[in-house]
């Protein structure tokens, strides 16, 4: 027999990161096998699978169509691995529950003894519930849109000290949607999501603003295809490896999106940071200009400053979405609110400091003729606000974007 077949089996999987962290884990030919419901049983049958994933949707179609259950996936009722056995039987196996373990765990939270209340209930709901039950959960309930626990009676919960989000609700590409309002459950302790992209979602978002610990799914991931390795291969996986990939995701993954005055220098860093890093610099103020089919000026001029500040909102969503990009934003994006959950979900966030005096006007419908200290006095407050870091930029361009880059290597990962 040639070559075995490993890799994530599921119906539509263009957002998933599994092949880079199993090729980091050292499966090389590790692939995304994409199939429609009616092709599932008849590709089980090859006999050249070695180990395969699984998610979304078919966690349970696999079950019956696997030669052995393994009993702790026989009690959750869900299998998310297939490892191929040195009697050529297929056995169904659960390693999302290590991983989901490993990310409560990893995130400071838990589930001993807490009220847990999940959302969804599909497989990955029968996962988090089985993972409650091991952590010693005093209860759980299951939040679905048809059962007796559903979305319309919520407030019957608002005592919940664990909310776990299972759904695909504010997944890529609908960032930005939230299943719950937080504002529900004043109890909580820890909110768990297991969607990975955007790193942050909605619900996260709104869980850090409220200081609750918080994570999303991609420790998740990373531990469960640790734990599916070693599966598939008969081999024992060093317990550091775990954060070694999810660090690597990390800082490939994020965003680094610089933000400042008008004249702060954040184009002419941004393309020094793309020379430096190989990145892509997106220019938020050349896609408005681009959808407008105008200048920047001219859009002031004509749609005045509310016009050009929705379309910058608008370019700050789809642009949020993005990963592994540089975004160079426009001095003033920083007075829509929302647009820091935009830039936030992917990404981390510096201001660029420069000198008032050296900042210059020409071409800036905003700066020409202004008071640039009296901008400085408003938006201080609210870059503050946006920044994860300050980075000074009064000297050499390649010495600001080197500092960014130093310090995106340290801190992306957190």
């Amino acid at each position: 027999m040639g070559e075995r077949v490993y890799g994530l089996l599921g119906r539509k999987l263009g957002h998933s990161w599994s092949v880079p962290i199993h090729t980091a884990l050292g499966c090389a030919g590790y692939r995304l096998i994409e199939l429609e419901p009616e092709e599932l049983a008849p590709f089980l049958r090859r006999e050249d699978i070695g180990g395969l994933n699984v998610t979304i949707p078919y966690k349970r179609d696999v079950m019956p169509l696997c030669d052995v259950i393994d009993p702790a996936a026989e009690a959750i009722g869900s299998v998310n691995t297939i490892v191929r056995r040195p009697d050529g039987k297929l056995m169904g196996c659960n390693t999302d529950i290590d991983g989901f373990r490993y990310m409560a765990r990893r995130a400071g939270i838990s589930l001993a003894g807490k009220k847990v209340v999940i959302l969804g209930s599909g497989g990955a709901s029968l996962t988090a519930q089985a993972a409650a039950r091991q952590e010693g959960a005093a209860e759980i309930t299951v939040i679905s849109r048809s059962g007796p626990d559903n979305y319309e009676n919520l407030g019957r919960h608002a005592d919940a000290q664990v909310l776990v989000n299972t759904t695909p609700v504010g997944m890529y590409p609908k960032n930005g949607e939230q299943p719950v309002d937080l504002a529900v459950f004043p109890a909580l302790e820890g909110v768990l999501d297991v969607i990975y992209n955007p790193r942050r979602t909605a619900l996260l978002l709104q869980a850090e603003e409220r200081g609750i610990p918080c994570s999303d799914g991609l420790p998740m991931l990373v531990a469960q295809a640790s734990a599916a390795e070693e599966r598939f291969f008969g081999k024992t996986i060093p317990a550091g490896e775990n954060e070694r990939i999810l660090a690597q995701l990390r800082r490939e993954m994020t965003n680094i999106v610089l933000i400042g005055m008008p004249g702060s220098g954040k184009t002419t860093v941004g393309e020094a940071l793309s020379r430096l890093t190989g990145r892509e610099a997106v220019d938020l103020d050349q896609m408005i200009a681009a959808d407008a089919g105008c200048s920047i000026p001219e859009i002031f001029s004509r749609e005045g400053e509310s016009g050009f500040r929705a379309r910058e909102a608008a370019a700050a969503a789809e642009a949020g979405k993005r990963t592994g990009v540089i975004l160079l934003t426009g001095g003033g994006i920083v007075k829509t609110a929302a647009n820091y959950d935009a830039l936030h979900q992917n990404g981390r966030i510096y201001q660029l400091a420069r000198d008032l005096s050296l900042l210059p006007t020409e071409g800036r419908p905003l700066s020409q003729g202004a008071d640039l200290h009296a901008m400085w006095r408003e938006r201080a407050p609210l870059y503050q606000r946006f920044r994860d870091a300050e980075i000074d930029n009064n000297g050499a361009v390649e010495d600001t974007a080197a500092a960014i880059w130093r310090d995106f290597c340290e801190h992306s990962g957190d």
